[in-house]
């Protein structure tokens, strides 16, 4: 199996300012995350590609699917149940759908939910394409609405036991201990749980008040994720009995 990584800039979040395209190739050739066009990219397409895919359908992901799509007649892939969505990111109507387990090409799909709920991950002998799951340094965005901190727990866990060689995340280096950073992540998703629930029992009683006591660090210019943050995990220790929250009156309190 042959792995080739290239780093696209694109109008994205990540302290990087850029994505990592995939390109898998074990005699087929799977273009995961095709987010802009470069001229590498482009020179390393030229020689035949088999197969498009995305971890997700977020706009930083994404923009290149339609371009490398037309020019190689590759197949596009979507996880089944999320097409309308990869409709509208990519304005391309997906040729085949996916659910985890399947085979996408050279890789194996996983179903990895908790940025997105439709985030997958593409497994192969080399390593998995883990989109915005992981990343070497920092964090990945788990934040309310979308983001569900339970399920990226269990995916976390779930790549964890897979035990892969290297993971090609989204943004940053290539990761060549997964082990040792889903621990990290779970450790640091675990640590900002205990300190949500730390100051809902000391008394914040409104999303803002409980963002200001859970950070120790200032937030300007972060400020509106880290608010989708905490909402994320107020949604999750709710579920779990451990508080009540009431997104709609904005009202926390303990049990």
């Amino acid at each position: 199996m042959h792995v080739d990584t290239f780093s696209l800039p694109v109008a994205t979040g990540a302290p990087t300012g850029q994505t990592n395209a995939v390109l898998f190739d074990d005699g087929e050739r799977l273009l995961v995350d095709p987010a802009a066009r470069t001229a590498s990219l482009d020179t390393a397409v030229t020689s035949g590609l088999d197969h498009v895919a995305v971890t997700h359908p977020h706009p930083d992901h994404v923009d290149a699917v339609a371009d490398y799509a037309a020019e190689t007649g590759a197949t596009v892939w979507a996880r089944r149940g999320s097409t309308d969505r990869f409709r509208e990111a990519t304005g391309v109507t997906p040729d085949r759908t996916f659910v985890g387990g399947d085979r996408v090409g050279p890789a194996v799909a996983v179903d990895t939910p908790g940025h997105t709920p439709d985030h997958v991950a593409f497994q192969t002998t080399a390593g998995v394409a883990v989109g915005d799951l992981a990343v070497a340094e920092g964090s990945v965005a788990v934040a309310a609405p979308e983001g569900d901190v339970r399920a990226y727990l269990t995916s976390l866990r779930r790549l964890f036991a897979r035990d892969p060689p290297r993971l090609f995340p989204g943004h940053g280096p290539q990761i060549d201990d997964p082990r040792a950073v889903c621990r990290r992540l779970i450790d640091h998703r675990l640590d900002r749980e205990r300190r949500v629930a730390a100051a809902v029992a000391d008394g914040a009683r409104s999303l803002d008040a409980v963002v200001d006591a859970a950070y120790d660090k200032s937030l300007d210019g972060v400020r509106e994720l880290a608010v989708g943050t905490v909402e994320a995990h107020l949604e999750k220790l709710h579920r779990a009995g451990r508080l009540r929250w009431d997104r709609e009156r904005d009202r926390v309190h303990p049990v």
